[in-house]
């Protein structure tokens, strides 16, 4: 007998009381009370390596005992989840969602006043352009003002390739980091190394971090900033759990 599945909305409060991880065919999986976990679509929660079902496990062991379980506190468990449930079966149609975000990329559509953001824009995003342009040979165009912008079909062909590269439990997290930050370019950093959570953050902030020394800052965008904060970092950290598993072989 299973686990009810995670997240299902049929359990609201802790229902267990131990949380075990095992090895099991095709990776590990998390037991609660000895029966498997389970994903919303039913299906057993399996994941390549010990160190991401161990950080599983620790999600849902620090339930309080009683305590709601609330998905959004479960950051780990619901990319995985996501990646077993929607990657596994679309896993082109996710590749070709993700990789279009190469059309519209963040960092090429850069203002052309003030001065002074102009000059933050350049500074933080120009290098991430220049690495994909050398990891990737994908050299993306930059448009100022309000235009768009089409970029070349080599380097979109080329950031698609890298994309699918990806293993598909590493696809949900890369999707939600290209749309969490509005930029591929930052996600494949993410998950190539080239940037930690927080410069990646910083990175997808540029333009607000400006307002906010000019103009303040507000509760409302404080609480949606760190929202998007949280999100950067649980994809960067389930990325760097799944090791080399992170890629397809």
């Amino acid at each position: 007998m299973s686990a009810p599945a995670l997240c299902s909305g049929d359990w609201m409060k802790r229902f267990y009381r131990e949380t075990v991880v095992e090895a099991t065919e095709g990776g590990f999986r998390v037991l609660l009370d000895g029966k498997p976990m389970r994903t919303p679509a039913k299906a057993v929660l399996v994941v390549p390596t010990n160190s991401l079902a161990e950080a599983i496990a620790t999600e849902w062991g620090g339930v309080p005992d009683k305590g709601e379980i609330n998905a959004a506190h479960l950051p780990l468990t619901r990319l995985a989840a996501t990646g077993l449930d929607r990657v596994v079966p679309r896993r082109e149609e996710i590749i070709a969602e993700i990789a279009k975000y190469a059309g519209s990329d963040l960092l090429c559509y850069r203002a052309d006043t003030p001065a002074s953001l102009v000059k933050l824009q350049h500074d933080a995003w120009q290098p991430l352009l220049d690495w994909a342009a050398e990891e990737f040979g994908a050299r993306l165009t930059v448009a100022t003002g309000i235009a768009f912008v089409d970029q070349p079909e080599e380097a979109v062909s080329r950031l698609h390739g890298a994309v699918s590269t990806h293993a598909d439990l590493a696809l949900s997290a890369l999707y939600n980091l290209t749309h969490t930050a509005g930029s591929l370019v930052i996600a494949l950093a993410v998950t190539e190394g080239r940037l930690s959570a927080e410069a990646a953050f910083a990175a997808a902030q540029v333009d607000e971090l400006y307002q906010i020394e000019r103009w303040g800052d507000d509760p409302l965008a404080a609480k949606h900033r760190d929202g998007i904060a949280r999100d950067i970092n649980a994809g960067a950290r389930f990325l760097a759990l799944l090791e080399q598993a992170r890629l397809r072989r």
